[in-house]
């Protein structure tokens, strides 16, 4: 019985692409004249899920950097990773963390490229995007919607 189980259960990459990009440099070129480079890097992540099919799923990574410096913003970068896994035979809590931490963790390192390699082709120096623990964030997130949920629980 646990075979059956066991063979039912299929996850595997589709395609992963590119959906949307954006880079802005409003500061060009005086940011270019500026020898001191120590900017303030805001750094925000989301990702999306949506059901294709009943096996289908599309999962949108989205990272979005901003480098600031004097209040002026020198860079903004927004990109969406995107991609399509089949996904069958998982439920629940299980499904939920290969969609909110399986999949993101598959399509970071596509998303991490291109942002270096676009911000470096925008004239800025290299940009290293640090690796990121995506199941700490799904737990952490799952955290926050239990409490959110226990304390709209205690107001009722």
């Amino acid at each position: 019985m646990a075979e059956e189980q066991a063979a039912e259960k299929r996850l595997s990459i589709g395609k992963i692409y590119l959906k949307d990009f954006s880079f802005e440099s409003p500061q060009t070129p005086d940011v270019f004249r500026q020898s001191d480079w120590k900017p303030q890097m805001d750094l925000n992540l989301r990702s999306a899920h949506t059901a294709i099919d009943e096996d289908q799923h599309e999962i949108v990574l989205t990272v979005t950097i901003e480098a600031k410096a004097d209040d002026k913003t020198l860079f903004l970068v927004e990109l969406h990773q995107a991609g399509l896994f089949e996904i069958a035979g998982y439920e629940g809590d299980e499904l939920g963390a290969i969609i909110g931490s399986f999949c993101p963790n598959i399509l970071f390192p596509y998303a991490r490229e291109t942002i270096a390699s676009l911000i470096q082709k925008g004239g800025f120096p290299e940009f290293i995007l640090q690796p990121i623990n995506f199941d700490a964030l799904y737990f952490q997130a799952k955290q926050q919607q239990a409490a959110a949920q226990a304390e709209k629980e205690e107001k009722h």
